[in-house]
């Protein structure tokens, strides 16, 4: 597979986004600034894309419990609740700041999606979202790579 298609693909995935993209990049030899680059368009696109997709994924979820793939939208309202606890403290009290920072943490469970859908449910207008989430993926990003250039460079 292209090492740009590889970085792309993976920077879409949930809780991998671009910020360990990046690290799996540079770990495999890839060159760092198509490696950036392809991690950089990723987050964009989860950023703008998730916030306009979440109510439809939502509705589409509720509507599963009701048929034989409940297992799956039963999954989904699990980590909707697991969002709902861990983003809270964040993104309650300090709104983007807070959001944009729970972004940025390069931990499991947070990051692009976790901290648009955290939107969504707290009621964050998109105008505010997006900036945020874009904001955060790319702090998270530079988080995670300058320790893995200093590793691999």
């Amino acid at each position: 597979m292209n090492s740009t298609i590889e970085v792309f693909l993976l920077s879409l995935v949930p809780t991998f986004e671009g910020r360990y993209a990046i690290v799996y990049g540079i770990g495999r030899g890839y060159p760092l600034w198509e490696t950036l680059l392809t991690a950089i368009l990723g987050v964009l696109i989860l950023s703008i894309v998730l916030p306009a997709a979440l109510p439809y994924i939502d509705r589409i979820m509720l509507w599963l419990e009701r048929t034989p793939l409940q297992k799956l939208a039963r999954l989904y309202l699990y980590y909707v609740e697991r969002v709902r606890k861990k983003a809270h403290p964040y993104v309650e009290r300090w709104g983007f700041i807070g959001l944009t920072v729970f972004v940025a943490i390069p931990l499991p469970g947070t990051g692009v999606w976790t901290g648009a859908l955290a939107a969504y449910l707290f009621g964050i207008e998109k105008k505010q979202t997006v900036p945020a989430l874009i904001l955060g993926g790319l702090l998270s990003m530079a988080i995670t790579v300058l320790p893995a250039l200093g590793m691999f460079g």
